[in-house]
């Protein structure tokens, strides 16, 4: 892995959990080069640079202007780099050194790599209950992991990727292929997280949302499921069949590519919950946007969410509102 890096965009208000983040960085460091674009507040930033391993390479983000912090923190990762296969990753990704040697290993073949994240052990509740999201868009596609590897070169190829946008994953996504870069689905490509606090979990629910007003076919269909299960409320069977197909299709999720092997058995029943969640917060998302210019809300500021997938087909049409020269 010589020629591959490690991008950590980080920002902290909280401090989170430093020394789980330092014993993760002093692994890595032995097998890759890390850096740690760290956007948190000063006397964070200085606790951070005491804690991290001596071989991580810890830096403040840019000011490139971004709204969104992360695509900040990426885009300074790429400027700083020295190498051309990126790894990006969030701070509760966890790789084994077998994983990011196939992440890296697949770069030989494509543009962009996306991996499949799973929840370490012990798994809360909260866990389980976003575990079944993951297993749904397996069923119907691939998930939208917390981290993606890439050539550094197609990234500069394409000029950069917004940084106005709410999701960013799918934006960097949608940036390369509308480049001409290849994207390689690693769907058996097992990457595990920790679990976020229940607290967080909790004020993620409305927010995740919003990212499917990018999709607007998904939009569609999630926004039907709550008046389709208002019309049935007096009919148990028909709610029953309802909840049934999400178990089905979260287990077809599971099968998929190897996915038994790192979701638990009844991983597959939390889908009814999550189906009735997405069903609500998808409206409550609804309701939160800024009339005309469809905007979300991101640490009080306002966010379009990325371009619908027909609008994005080449690198031409792609206006960037995050303005650097990589």
């Amino acid at each position: 892995m010589a020629e591959a890096e490690y991008i950590l965009p980080l920002k902290w208000n909280d401090g989170g959990d430093l020394a789980s983040l330092c014993r993760y960085l002093e692994d890595l460091s032995r097998w890759i080069a890390v850096l740690v674009v760290d956007g948190s507040p000063p006397g964070l930033f200085a606790q951070h640079a005491k804690a991290f391993p001596a071989a991580v390479r810890h830096s403040r983000p840019l000011p490139l202007g971004c709204t969104n912090g992360k695509v900040e923190g990426v885009l300074t990762g790429v400027q700083l780099s020295r190498c051309e296969y990126l790894v990006i990753a969030d701070d509760d990704v966890r790789y084994t050194r077998d994983s990011l040697e196939r992440a890296v290993g697949l770069l030989a073949e494509a543009d962009i790599v996306r991996p499949q994240n799973y929840f370490l052990d012990p798994r809360p509740w909260h866990a389980r209950w976003d575990t079944a999201r993951t297993l749904i868009n397996r069923a119907f596609g691939s998930d939208y992991p917390g981290t993606l590897a890439i050539r550094r070169s197609t990234l500069q190829a394409a000029g950069g990727y917004s940084g106005d946008v709410l999701f960013e994953n799918l934006e960097l996504l949608r940036t390369i292929r509308a480049a001409g870069g290849r994207e390689i689905r690693a769907d058996d490509l097992f990457v595990p997280r920790t679990c976020c606090s229940v607290r967080h979990f909790l004020g993620q629910r409305v927010r995740q949302a919003y990212d499917d007003f990018a999709q607007p076919g998904r939009l569609a269909v999630e926004a039907a499921l709550l008046p389709l299960a208002l019309r049935l409320r007096r009919e148990p069977a028909r709610l029953a069949m309802l909840a049934a197909a999400s178990v089905m299709a979260a287990e077809l999720g599971r099968r998929r590519a190897g996915g038994v092997r790192v979701f638990s058995a009844d991983a597959a029943l939390w889908a009814p919950l999550w189906v009735a969640e997405r069903a609500v917060s998808v409206w409550l998302a609804a309701a939160g946007r800024r009339p005309l210019r469809g905007e979300a809300a991101l640490d009080g500021r306002a966010l379009p969410a990325p371009a619908p997938k027909e609008q994005v087909t080449s690198s031409s049409q792609l206006y960037f509102h995050c303005r650097v020269t990589l």
